[in-house]
């Protein structure tokens, strides 16, 4: 529990710390054409599942919204958005890059483990590059799916960030990665970022060992969801510099279903 606890303070204080330049890689997606890339995914997802129904009519949440990318493209394209962050920094960036759409967004301060929300309260799980962070993963599957309304959908966006950790090949291809970066000129995006002090949480978090999105469909199966794996999913929103950095690592999708006549 000590170890529990430690683990909890340390991450908070990482993220605080980082979060006006993490708050800068978001001002840049949405300054892109990431902002149509990622509005086209998510919506794309969300209107098929729901087969069409009215943006206005579905109410979205966003876990772990640092600072505000998804909330914010979900916003603007109409749907009803509550974001949640652990880091009362993070929120601060998000309401501050919303700017007019902040007034649309309801923002709370919350952690991913223990949502304060009543059972079927969201539509739609949205969550990016989080799951890999958390000390007890099990546990927030089990609130997302807690607070879905039965036919509800859950999508999370994560990759084995930190694998290489414990992985002599997946090592091997995070040195290639790196080596790739400085050959082709490419912008570094681990630049401002404290690479030891992440690397030390990483080896905390229980998810660097895992070997995912295999992980996320077993626990997510065990909780009564219907969830499927997009591994590509990569290929649809990454940037080429993006793909450059992380080719060891790409990004994937987990969507998951909660079945009708589920609690």
């Amino acid at each position: 529990m000590n170890h529990l606890h430690n683990y909890v303070g340390t991450n908070m204080a990482y993220w605080t710390k980082r979060a006006p330049g993490y708050s800068e890689v978001n001002r840049e997606e949405l300054q892109t054409a990431q902002r149509q890339v990622w509005s086209r995914a998510l919506d794309d997802r969300i209107q098929a599942h729901f087969q069409g129904a009215p943006r206005a009519s579905l109410r979205v949440l966003d876990v772990g919204t640092g600072p505000g990318f998804f909330a914010i493209i979900l916003a603007e394209l109409g749907y009803r958005v509550t974001a949640v962050d652990y880091t009362e920094a993070m929120l601060e960036q998000a309401r501050k890059n919303a700017g007019p759409l902040a007034e649309a967004i309801r923002f709370c301060r919350m952690n991913a483990e223990e949502l304060s929300f009543a059972d079927g309260s969201f539509d739609v799980v949205v969550s990016r590059n989080l799951t890999w962070n958390l000390p007890a993963p099990e546990r927030a599957y089990a609130q997302w799916t807690r607070v879905l309304k039965p036919g509800g959908l859950l999508l999370n966006f994560d990759a084995n960030w930190y694998r290489y950790l414990y992985d002599a090949q997946a090592e091997e291809r995070h040195r290639a990665d790196r080596d790739k970066v400085r050959q082709t000129g490419t912008a570094d995006d681990t630049a401002g970022t404290d690479v030891a002090a992440m690397e030390a949480i990483a080896r905390q978090a229980p998810l660097s060992r895992r070997v995912r999105p295999q992980w996320d469909l077993q626990v997510l199966s065990s909780l009564g969801m219907r969830p499927a794996a997009d591994p590509e999913i990569w290929k649809r929103v990454w940037t080429r510099e993006e793909w450059i950095n992380n080719a060891s690592t790409p990004m994937f999708l987990v969507a998951a279903s909660k079945a009708q006549g589920m609690p």
